[in-house]
């Protein structure tokens, strides 16, 4: 064990280490993939889709390495498949039952390419890595331009849909029956959670991408369920994990994805805790009020 943890050491010099170039390009583009991912959170449990995202990582990843293989800007490669992938899966999967078995088949054939591509890609082992892994400290100045247009196009669609897309999520027949465009709306979605993955999976990697596209929404949820404080909630996490894990990160020499996704987990479990204790004093108050009506009845 001592062995293992040789390597891990505090770093005095971490203030100076968080004011590098590349610290705060890491802090920018974290922050938008947290803004993204933490809006979208609550219609991926909302609509059952957190399968969906989790494979539309995955599909992205294909995408990735045969980007490598043509020399071609990574970005482009995940933004290309995994908006693909989530057409293909709007297309076909209109019911919940459908859309897993559409997309167990998309992400199969996915798996299958991105096993293709990396054994062709295998001199660039380093950069398919951090596609699984995640490479926050790495990312450049034209990827932050890409993210920041990546989020300001998931913000500013939301804010025309959301209201439609909240009541498409949660009764999806009667919105139908009252005239919402329930497939529309559903197709715009996996575009733009497809395209909040092509950025998640930078930060956090194929393999840990959960932490920030549901975990942070799930702890709010426990919370409360107004779609606003959720989304809110969803998201004020989802920063506090980035920004957290990269002063960790920055003290101690060891990945910011894995403080991430510790902090985000952490967050959810006093979440849990935190419901827990409520559903509890719910439970005990019934009892409580009944006695009381009795002893005045007594008297």
């Amino acid at each position: 064990m001592r062995d293992l943890l040789a390597g891990v050491e505090f770093q005095p010099n971490w203030f100076d280490i968080l004011q590098s170039s590349f610290m705060q390009h890491a802090l920018v583009g974290g922050s938008l993939v947290a803004v993204a991912a933490g809006l979208l959170g609550y219609f991926v449990i909302t609509r059952q889709n957190a399968f969906a995202a989790h494979a539309l990582a995955h599909i992205g990843f294909p995408g990735a390495t045969g980007a490598i293989l043509l020399g071609a800007p990574v970005t482009l490669g995940l933004a290309v498949f995994t908006v693909v992938g989530g057409v293909l899966i709007g297309l076909f999967g209109r019911r919940v039952s459908d859309r897993e078995m559409a997309t167990g088949t998309i992400l199969a054939l996915a798996t299958a390419l991105g096993v293709l591509f990396a054994s062709l890609a295998s001199a660039n082992a380093s950069t398919t890595t951090s596609v699984l892994f995640g490479n926050l400290l790495a990312i450049s100045s034209d990827q932050l331009a890409v993210f920041g247009v990546f989020t300001a196009a998931v913000v500013l669609v939301l804010a025309v849909v959301a209201r439609p897309l909240v009541f498409a999520s949660v009764d999806p027949a009667v919105a139908e029956a009252r005239g919402v465009p329930v497939r529309g709306l559903g197709l715009a979605f996996v575009v733009l959670l497809a395209l909040t993955i092509t950025m998640a999976v930078q930060v956090v990697g194929t393999l840990l991408l959960f932490a920030l596209v549901v975990t942070p929404a799930a702890a709010a949820l426990r919370l409360t369920a107004r779609p606003g404080l959720v989304a809110t909630g969803a998201v004020g996490l989802a920063l506090a994990s980035v920004w957290g894990g990269l002063v960790l990160a920055a003290m101690i020499n060891l990945p910011p994805s894995f403080f991430i996704v510790a902090i985000a987990v952490l967050a959810w479990l006093v979440c849990l805790a935190i419901s827990g204790r409520r559903a509890g004093r719910v439970a005990i108050a019934p009892p409580l009020v009944d006695a009381h009506h009795v002893h005045e009845h007594a008297h």
